[in-house]
């Protein structure tokens, strides 16, 4: 069973969430409800299942609602503190802001407008295995495109012509786990988003390794996919949290 006294989640949850307006004008992104559940309640009750029971959550946009709902977390099995943005910092920038409990080694992150089924404590066992400084969650995607695709060269000759082809990508899920000396790299105060952070990271030579994960993962950006994820959610609502 994974050890996860020493991890410390952070839940990113200071986003304005504009392509949920009109919803997000009278309430947090992560208070809206994924069929009778706030996306963020499923994320900590979620993590609670993982044992993963320190959580601090980064407030910004309407935070003061967010704290109101969640309180101290107890009710959800959970300790729960708040970091709070003046001024936006970027996804990466609000990390300078936690407090690391005295013997936390690991720090996952999670954007809050995230619905997945990934275990966390797996995700937890396999960065400490590959001992990286930083995982990356990333999953397969396939795009199609629906047209021929032309690449033609410099003098405007054709080179390839390709009908309807497919690419494979791997894409983060927005879950990312640091050994918590990682985050000695970003200064307090200063804006900086996660791709720029891992980036700054490689720079130094630090460990960034990615975890492919066959998971269920939704990001939760538009009205139709919110839909998609309370019907997701009501099929089997076990799958996500208990």
């Amino acid at each position: 069973m994974t050890d996860t006294l020493d991890v410390t989640a952070v839940i990113l949850a200071g986003g304005r969430g504009s392509r949920l307006a009109p919803l997000t004008t009278v309430i947090p992104k992560p208070l809206v409800p994924v069929g009778d559940t706030p996306i963020l309640e499923i994320l900590i009750r979620q993590l609670v299942r993982s044992g993963i029971t320190d959580i601090v959550i980064s407030l910004g946009y309407l935070g003061h609602l967010i704290q109101a709902v969640v309180g101290d977390g107890v009710r959800l099995g959970a300790r729960v503190t708040y970091t709070r943005e003046e001024e936006p910092l970027g996804t990466a920038g609000a990390l300078a802001l936690v407090d690391r409990p005295s013997g936390s080694r690991t720090i996952i992150v999670l954007n809050g407008d995230t619905l997945t089924d990934l275990d966390f404590g797996s995700l937890i066992d396999t960065h400490r295995t590959n001992t990286a400084d930083a995982s990356i969650t990333v999953v397969r995607r396939e795009n199609k495109i629906d047209f021929g695709v032309i690449e033609v060269s410099e003098n405007g000759f054709l080179t390839r012509y390709t009908e309807k082809p497919v690419y494979n990508f791997l894409v983060s899920i927005g879950v990312n786990v640091f050994a918590c000396e990682s985050l000695r790299h970003i200064t307090r105060g200063e804006r900086i988003d996660m791709p720029d952070f891992l980036l700054r990271l490689q720079s130094l030579g630090l460990q960034v390794r990615c975890v492919e994960a066959d998971c269920f993962w939704l990001d939760l950006g538009r009205i139709d996919d919110l839909r998609a994820a309370s019907e997701i959610v009501a099929q089997d609502p076990s799958r996500f949290f208990s």
